[in-house]
């Protein structure tokens, strides 16, 4: 038995939208229940697969079942297709099972040629019409299958409309609009070096292969790229026996949804045109009417709208998207689809649907998109001032928000500019830890080299800070104090833009808007709270980070990074003396310097978590980090510290590596120097009893050894923290009780980890550097090819933004497995740029994981992802005791 290819609307249903793509599945639905709905057929999306594997053909088998229901509608009908007196006329759309609004290809009207023109003329007795209708059909057909430059057509339009003093295009009369067809046919025949096709059956067999092209044309492959739609599940075609809006003043044709998709609120929310088909809403050619307009121009009409929207919303239990066509005061529904809304427009329906009864609240937290809380966490530019403003380059979309102000290409600078009271954006090839100072002070950060993880990104996340990535159409000139994009040159103090949710780069200073969290928001957090399992801490280094998190829900610390601790200006100063020590004597000396200033960060965070668990990770890059890189700043350190200029060079070289990431950092720099290790752990361990002496707080310290890969790493590091740990216990004549554990970033710590949670009382995942290794990318030069990847299907997406649950899943999952042997009730977390990821947090909740932990600003998202990821899978985790 042949594949079948083609079905009727009356055949499908809802449930078939991989099949029949979102909008046939929508009007075989809006069929099937009773609404009126113009016949008509959907060619499905495996025929588009079909299309590329025969080569972009249309098999015959594909061609002969086109053929077959075309004359079951015509039947329908009772018209003919190419019939001169009584043609029948279709619309040709595609839609794919995901909505991409505008992303591919229309064609209204197909039928219509010399002949038929003159049917549909005398069987409505509207010869304006029919010539209307022709025009738009040539200049779509034109448009979309012939790829002819849509501004050759509308050059011809508006000639005749200026020619003839017209303000609109209603005004052409008869006579203008056969002059306009011979034009275009013209432009046709021009531009192809061929007459318009004329054979009604050959112009629909083009239409349907020029749809199934626009699948993969740029706009609808970045659209993809963006929303993280999978490209081979192609598009279905729905071919539709047209209805007219365009046929006199009681006709016309709208879009409307069933709630306002910008805030939620239960009313009509719409716009029409009379005598206009359904490409001029969207098109702008004329300025639509509100939909309430409605009520008074065709009260009648409105109802029916009325009670028919309310009827879809009911029916599919959730905000419609409809577009409607009235032809002679008779309404058609011509699709329906899930509308999309703003974050707050969704918080808002959800809530309210609940309280209407209409869904529950599972099906409320189940139907939110975690993602689109980003919208409401941080500002986003002013709309009217957006549209007005001049895209200068895209780079990553790399931490979200809208941020605007002055360049500046060092930290120095841009902390000098906001003592003066100026708007910032730091702007650097690429940032390092010697940043953040900076980082912290701009309005918003971007950068030139980098990807989804570089350290620009990671660090904006953290502190909620608008960054745009690997934006390399811009040329960075630090020295230079400027960068050129094209042909412009920006220098210090010039106003730039960044959009750190789009990756988009605009010229000058734009509007920003603070969002404001509603009491939907605080309801639909407490839902998903009592629907998941897994705990959700923060990543985060100051009390003001922890303090953000803490206000958005966070459990506890996850990860706090001491090295961004030692950056700061009074202390920088004291980490150099300790490094540049030539004794163990010199380097305790330097690290007593550093103790009191650590322990006041602790305090601090201690003060903020109350007693929620806190994580300290201790030291982790590489030394030369913190050393300067610039002469004069080298210059400078030798002076301060008494060494010869050539002695400092020499030092600072000695401490250069050729791969710094695979190099002398994290448990190694401990072993080689147990004293950092000793000085922080004693750090950690005084700030937490003096803590509960003050505030009463039973604070319980995590202390996290980086970066190991060898059990006996973990077994020496291990005894060196618990005898200071001891030992100061012993000092404060404390009690207090405090847990040792890993970070499993090494692939080998996970294939061991058995044998590494005999002596480690918690595991956390640091899935950026175990992404790193697994697959030898290097996460700040990834970004350079990683794109090139996801278009040429190599890989499905970043697995830095998203786990790879086959390769990186494997090792956690094993990691997990193997932990939990030993130890059956071990701690495990994760902890990179993953806990914040919604389709991670899903993997993290399937192995068993206790809790994520993630930046300040992504805690709703993942509280909100973790209850989704327990609604859809009731799989046993493990609390975070």
């Amino acid at each position: 038995m042949s594949k079948k290819w083609v079905y009727l609307f009356k055949e499908g249903n809802a449930t078939m939208k991989e099949l029949l793509g979102g909008k046939g599945a929508g009007l075989a639905e809006m069929t099937n229940i009773g609404l009126p709905v113009p016949g008509g057929f959907t060619v499905t999306t495996e025929a588009c697969t079909e299309y590329y594997n025969q080569d972009r053909k249309l098999s015959n088998e594909i061609i002969d079942q086109i053929n077959k229901n075309l004359a079951i509608l015509e039947k329908e009908c009772e018209k003919t297709f190419g019939d001169v007196n009584n043609p029948l006329l279709v619309s040709v759309r595609s839609g794919a099972k995901f909505s991409m609004p505008g992303m591919m290809d229309t064609i209204l009207n197909l039928g219509l040629n010399d002949e038929t023109v003159a049917g549909i003329a005398k069987s409505t007795n509207n010869e304006r019409f029919a010539f209307d209708s022709y025009r738009r059909f040539i200049q779509m057909f034109g448009d979309v299958v012939q790829e002819i430059s849509k501004d050759k057509f509308d050059y011809v339009l508006e000639s005749a409309k200026e020619k003839n003093g017209y303000r609109d295009d209603t005004e052409l009369t008869a006579d203008d609009l056969k002059e306009i067809v011979v034009a275009y046919k013209k432009i046709v025949k021009d531009e192809t070096g061929k007459d318009f096709p004329l054979d009604p059956k050959e112009q629909l067999l083009m239409a349907i292969e020029a749809v199934f092209r626009s699948w993969n044309n740029n706009r609808a492959i970045s659209y993809r790229n963006m929303n993280d739609i999978p490209h081979d599940i192609g598009t279905a075609v729905n071919v539709q026996s047209m209805v007219y809006g365009n046929m006199g003043d009681d006709c016309g044709t709208g879009v409307a949804f069933t709630r306002n998709p910008a805030t939620g609120q239960k009313k009509l929310f719409g716009e029409f045109l009379i005598n206009a088909q359904g490409e001029d809403v969207v098109a702008g050619i004329r300025t639509p009417r509100d939909i309430e307009d409605l009520k008074e121009l065709m009260p009648e009409v409105y109802k029916q709208f009325q009670e028919t929207a309310e009827r879809l919303e009911n029916h599919y239990r959730d905000m419609q998207d409809i577009e409607f066509t009235i032809e002679k005061s008779k309404l058609f529904m011509l699709q329906t689809r899930t509308g999309k809304r703003t974050a707050a427009a969704a918080l808002c329906a959800a809530v309210e649907m609940v309280e209407e009864g209409l869904i529950t609240k599972e099906e409320a937290v189940l139907r939110l998109d975690p993602i689109s809380l980003d919208q409401l966490l941080h500002p986003t530019f002013e709309e009217a001032a957006l549209k007005a403003a001049e895209l200068l380059a895209t780079g990553l979309p790399a931490s979200p928000g809208a941020a605007t102000g002055k360049v500046y290409f060092t930290a120095e600078a841009v902390c000098a500019a906001v003592a003066n009271g100026e708007e910032t954006l730091l702007v650097r090839k690429e940032t390092s830890p010697e940043d953040i100072e900076g980082m912290y002070a701009a309005n918003g950060i971007l950068t030139a080299r980098g990807g989804m993880t570089s350290h620009a990104a990671v660090v904006a996340r953290g502190m909620g800070k608008c960054c745009v990535a690997g934006c390399e159409a811009i040329k960075v000139d630090e020295a230079a104090k400027q960068f050129t994009v094209g042909n412009q040159v920006f220098t210090e103090g010039d106003f730039i833009s960044l959009n750190g949710s789009t990756g988009s780069v605009y010229k000058g200073s734009i509007k920003t808007v603070t969002p404001e969290l509603s009491g939907h928001f605080a309801e639909i957090m407490a839902w998903a709270d009592e629907y998941r399992t897994l705990k959700v801490r923060t990543n985060a280094d100051t009390p003001n980070d922890a303090a953000v998190a803490v206000r958005f829900g966070a459990e506890g610390i996850g990860l706090c990074r001491t090295e961004h601790m030692f950056f700061d200006e009074q202390r920088l100063p004291s980490v150099r003396r300790m490094i540049l020590s030539e004794s163990k004597q010199q380097r305790e000396k330097a690290l007593a310097e550093i103790l009191p200033m650590q322990k006041e960060d602790f305090i601090g965070l201690y003060k903020t978590m109350e007693e929620r668990p806190v994580t300290v990770r201790l030291l982790d890059p590489p030394l030369h980090e913190f050393l300067p890189k610039e002469s004069k700043d080298i210059e400078a350190l030798a002076a301060d510290m008494g060494f010869a200029l050539e002695d400092m060079v020499t030092i600072i070289q000695g401490l250069e590596e050729f791969n710094p990431m695979l190099g002398h950092r994290g448990c190694r720099l401990a072993i080689t120097y147990p004293e950092i290790a000793q000085m922080q752990t004693r750090a950690i361990m005084e700030a937490a009893i003096e803590v509960k002496q003050e505030c009463g707080f039973n604070v319980i310290p995590e202390i996290m050894i980086p970066l190991i890969g060898i059990n006996e790493e973990l077994t020496y590091l291990d005894k060196v923290v618990r005898k200071t740990a001891e030992l100061v216990k012993s000092e404060r004549k404390s009690d207090i009780k405090y847990l040792v554990g890993t970070m499993m970033e090494i692939p080998r710590a996970t294939l061991i980890a058995d044998q590494i949670a005999k002596t480690a009382e918690f595991f956390s995942f640091g899935t950026n550097d175990l992404t790193q290794m697994t697959y030898g990318f290097s996460r700040d030069d990834a970004g350079k090819f990683i794109t090139d990847y996801k278009e040429k299907g190599i890989l499905p997406n970043d697995p830095f933004q998203s786990i790879d649950v086959e390769g990186v899943g494997k090792l956690v999952e094993m990691g997990v497995v193997l932990g939990r042997k030993t130890k059956p009730d071990l701690k495990i977390g994760v902890c990179g740029e993953h806990g914040g990821d919604p389709k991670s947090i899903f993997f993290f909740h399937s192995v068993g994981l206790s809790y994520v932990s993630c930046s300040p600003f992504r805690v709703p998202i993942a509280r909100l992802a973790a209850a989704q990821a327990a609604l859809s899978n009731n799989k046993t985790t493990f609390t975070d005791k």
